[in-house]
């Protein structure tokens, strides 16, 4: 029986995949299996990838004919995965040696439906640790509990896939996928529907994946329009959350945590291209029309003055009709 499942998309990585695949390979286990997924990359790692299933245990290399971006290579991984339990890798991260073993272990101690640890970030030679935003560590609780409250940081802002371990009953309950062809804020809508409608969960303060930040290539870096695929992330969550029976609770959380992010892109315009700087403000203008007003207005009442600000006058702003469509 195959115990864990560990999915790690690949694209255009050759400089970073030697070291992932090195630290998988400090991580095997007989009842461990590797889906590496080639996301159609152009560079050497194919190649790469190639030599590393005949060197590393349980690995299983799955091609895309065409690039579908990351959330589209988990969901093949997904549809492969055959553990009792999952999780996730990035091509250009990589692992503490014997990590998994301990992560495997912690969920089962638990017996919970998904855990969150924390991560290693690494910019250039800095190391720093960043920790999951929830207080109660090692105790089991109900997701639900954990969105709340709107105007801080909590688990649902925590939205890495790759900093967790999920029990297959997720998989088979239609929780674990992503939304199909999203490039960028693929794991916001996720993590808030597993906060939503999974029935348990715990963190631990257990220390193991190290995160690569600055990544040239990482869309994270590039302000081109796939960033601009956050503005469907977030409408997923808006319109997911509105359908809750808790909506009149949770919705407060979801719309500021969308307003913030909009800012935050705002704010850091000068790094797209002028055509796809127009699209930005044009598209945020219209899902600030689409949110719920009345939400709209008391989450802006409880932001800082520059972000409130920035984000009134853009609701000011006219939106041509295609784009309000």
């Amino acid at each position: 029986m195959v115990k864990l499942s560990v999915i790690v998309p690949f694209y255009n990585v050759q400089t970073y995949a030697p070291d992932t695949l090195r630290s998988l390979r400090a991580n095997a286990r007989q009842d461990f299996e590797f889906i590496l997924v080639d996301d159609c990359s152009a560079d050497e790692t194919p190649e790469i990838l190639d030599r590393a299933a005949r060197d590393l245990p349980g690995a299983v290399v799955v091609r895309h004919e065409k690039n579908g971006g990351l959330a589209t290579a988990r969901n093949t991984g997904l549809d492969a995965a055959r553990g009792e339990h999952l999780t996730f890798l990035d091509g250009d991260d990589w692992l503490r040696p014997g990590y998994y073993e301990e992560l495997l272990t912690a969920i089962e101690d638990l017996g919970c439906d998904f855990l969150r640890t924390d991560h290693v970030q690494c910019t250039a030679r800095a190391r720093s640790i960043t920790r999951v935003p929830h207080g109660r560590r090692g105790v089991v609780m109900n997701p639900r509990d954990a969105i709340l409250p709107a105007d801080r940081s909590t688990s649902v802002d925590y939205a890495y896939a790759w900093a967790g371990i999920y029990h297959r009953r997720l998989l088979d309950d239609g929780l674990l996928h992503f939304r199909h062809g999203l490039r960028t804020a693929e794991d916001r809508p996720w993590i808030w529907r597993l906060h939503r409608e999974a029935k348990s969960f715990a963190v631990v303060g257990l220390l193991g994946v190290y995160y690569r930040r600055g990544v040239a290539s990482s869309l994270t870096q590039i302000g081109d329009v796939r960033q601009l695929d956050f503005i469907r992330a977030f409408d997923q969550v808006i319109d997911e959350t509105a359908k809750d029976p808790e909506a009149a609770s949770l919705l407060l959380k979801a719309v500021r945590t969308y307003c913030a992010i909009i800012s935050h892109h705002l704010g850091s315009i000068e790094r797209f291209e002028p055509p796809v700087a127009r699209k930005l403000r044009s598209m945020s203008a219209a899902a600030l029309k689409r949110m719920p007003q009345d939400v709209l207005q008391e989450a802006l009442d409880s932001m800082d003055y520059e972000r409130a600000s920035r984000l009134r006058r853009l609701r000011r702003r006219p939106v041509p009709a295609e784009v309000a469509a």
